[in-house]
């Protein structure tokens, strides 16, 4: 009887080793949530776990706790194996012949009882403290692969705690009774099943599959066999010596399943210490990119540009665009998208689509480094993919769900709610990367005040500085320029009512959006549509003609994370009057290089308007102030930062100039 036990318990931990490849798949390519429900791969795994756990109640019916539960433990080599992980064949021994050696003293010094009810409830007890242990572990750290451990930790726990329950049903049924008690137990082993099969999706989730195997493997018998022996009474005649080599055994399975941790990371680093070049090879995800305007899009090019430019071997998974070219030194991968009925200039892809294309990209590319520039679809599925397969990940927040309100034309009393709803979301995915970072310290405080449990990183997007200093023949009269989307949140139509109040003062605006034709007839109606120019879309030669001739730059949107059209005003050397909101005064220094003033203070943005437009002495003094500030947001600088955080996902130690950067 107890060599079909032991038999039946083998074929169990097949079923679990197979069930933890399919549904990591399937959670790399959906993340730990409902979707997964309609993955075939997670449905073939669900249907091996369940089998996996009928083989392994019957066996415990026939044989003991200590005999059979131990021997899940090989399902870690098997998983290991199935990721080709042959270099952790001394972590896999190291943890299977601690538990083994654990359950052989185990077994060789315990005693059958009877387990009743009161011990059950003791044990439910006890079990629910083990797993707020590593719970709480999980909910505060921001590494994916510890968050991996913390989650399968908790699972085993609750996993060892339903094998007590089966003992005592098993008994129970040997013994020819099942009362209201047993039923009792019945819900208990489901409700246990359930917690611990919601906690191992996450633990899936955060890593690859060998690593939660690992973990539940060691933590599910362990918690087994010492409930068993210290609550249900099974180590009466343990004697000292054999507790001591017990606690020895579990620290070397545990000090194993350590080292599984570490693996994956150490390896990479070995690969790249192989590599004769410094040069890496990077992908950037960016759910908006060129031929997109907007600062999110312009930063992502500089970027990938500038790092190809520097050596490294860059490629954009970017969604596609019937505007698209090429960007000289960067390979570009283009996913399917569409065009959204109301905003036909930006592109989205279906999560469907992207999520399989992603994958499949990020798997042929094998990068150094994963680059994520958002958390919506792009972003998300090439991070769940980097995460599962081990690659080191760095993400940046672009994003404000203030400026998606105007476009999704979000009702103000919903904004609240719709605000916390896209920052948890945002922490959870970008919870995952193992580094993120923002423009500002302002935007890394919003992150923080907005529930992101890690610590983020300030690093500024970065500008070309020489690309913006031209010389070309001014307007004949003082002109303020503004440059952007014209959508709701930038509140070009306070620039507008301020420039009517200054006469003398001239206006151009370079940008399109869904206020553009409403801002044109407010112009006309303010009495000022002769003195104000309204570009639209302009080349960047264009562009850089703009800042040049201009005389002062005009910021009014209250949704600037950093505001790249202001650093560029600022390296063509122009003062700058901006709203005294979110990032901005980072860049605008009051009475410096300009002024600030209060979102919606009309007459206060006009006096400052009339100061610096009669103002010329001023007007140089604020712009070479400008030039000053800016200088220490140099692209060289920013890039050298990201290579330096690089580094730090990697696990390597980064050049000293790039952390004094």
């Amino acid at each position: 009887m107890t060599m079909l036990a032991i038999t039946l318990a083998v074929f169990g931990a097949v079923c679990f080793a197979l069930a933890a490849r399919l549904q990591h798949d399937a959670i790399a390519l959906t993340g730990a949530r409902a979707g997964v429900l309609r993955q075939p791969r997670w449905l073939g795994g669900l249907a091996l776990l369940v089998a996996g756990a009928g083989v392994h109640a019957a066996a415990l019916g026939m044989a003991p706790l200590t005999v059979v539960q131990p021997i899940g433990v090989l399902a870690i080599g098997m998983t290991a194996l199935m990721d080709r992980r042959f270099r952790e064949l001394p972590a896999i021994l190291l943890t299977t012949v601690g538990v083994g050696a654990f359950v052989l003293l185990a077994s060789g010094s315990a005693t059958a009882t009877k387990v009743v009810p009161d011990i059950e409830l003791t044990a439910g007890l006890v079990t629910l403290g083990l797993i707020a242990v590593p719970g709480v572990i999980a909910a505060l750290t921001s590494n994916a692969r510890v968050r991996a451990v913390a989650f399968a930790s908790a699972g085993g726990v609750a996993y060892g705690y339903v094998s007590v329950l089966m003992r005592a049903v098993s008994q129970s049924v040997q013994q020819g009774g099942f009362g209201l008690s047993h039923l009792a137990s019945v819900l208990g082993i489901a409700l246990s099943l359930a917690v611990g099969g919601w906690l191992v999706q996450h633990a899936y989730a955060g890593g690859p599959p060998h690593l939660a195997v690992a973990c539940l493997t060691v933590v599910d018998p362990l918690v087994a066999v010492g409930l068993g022996a210290f609550l249900l009474g099974e180590a009466a005649h343990l004697s000292p010596s054999t507790g001591v080599a017990l606690f020895a055994c579990a620290l070397a399975a545990v000090c194993g399943v350590f080292a599984l941790a570490r693996q994956p990371r150490e390896n990479i680093r070995t690969e790249l210490l192989v590599n004769t070049s410094s040069a890496l090879r990077v992908v950037i995800a960016a759910d908006t990119f060129p031929p997109d305007v907007n600062g999110a899009a312009r930063f992502a090019q500089r970027l990938a540009v500038g790092l190809a430019e520097k050596g490294h071997d860059v490629h954009v998974i970017a969604p596609d665009s019937p505007r698209a070219a090429e960007i000289p030194g960067v390979t570009v991968h283009r996913l399917r998208s569409h065009r959204l009925p109301f905003y036909p200039d930006f592109r989205f892809c279906l999560p469907w689509q992207a999520s399989r294309e992603a994958d499949a990209l990020v798997k042929a590319l094998k990068p150094d480094v994963v680059h994520v520039q958002a958390h919506f679809v792009v972003g998300r599925f090439v991070l769940n993919s980097a995460v599962a397969q081990g690659i080191p990940t760095l993400a940046t927040n672009h994003f404000m769900p203030e400026n998606l309100f105007s476009h999704a034309h979000v009702p103000a009393f919903l904004q609240g709610m719709a605000r916390k709803f896209a920052y948890r979301d945002l922490a959870r995915v970008f919870g995952r990367a193992d580094v993120v970072t923002a423009p500002t310290p302002r935007a890394v405080q919003l992150l923080h005040d907005s529930g992101f449990p890690a610590a983020a990183v300030p690093v500024s997007c970065g500008i070309d500085i020489a690309r913006y200093q031209r010389s070309v023949t001014h307007n004949d009269r003082p002109t303020a320029l503004f440059v952007g989307r014209l959508d709701e949140e930038k509140r070009v139509d306070e620039f507008l009512r301020a420039l009517a109040r200054v006469p003398g003062a001239f206006g151009e605006i370079v940008g399109d959006g869904t206020c553009k034709a409403e801002w044109e007839l407010l112009a006309r109606d303010l009495g000022i549509a002769d003195r104000v120019r309204f570009h639209g879309f302009v080349s960047e030669d264009d562009l850089l003609d703009a800042y040049a001739r201009c005389d002062l730059f005009v910021m009014p949107g209250v949704a600037e994370l950093q505001s790249l059209a202001t650093m560029e005003a600022m390296a063509a050397g122009k003062p700058v009057i901006a709203a005294n909101a979110m990032a901005l005064p980072h860049l605008v220094h009051t009475g410096r290089n300009g002024w600030l003033f209060e979102p919606g203070d009309v007459n206060q943005l006009a006096q400052r308007l009339h100061t610096l437009v009669h103002d010329a002495p001023m007007r140089a003094r604020m712009g070479a102030a400008s030039s000053e500030i800016i200088s220490h947001h140099a692209l060289a600088t920013t890039l050298e930062r990201f290579e330096a955080l690089y580094a730090r996902a990697m696990g390597q130690r980064a050049p000293v100039s790039a952390l004094a950067a």
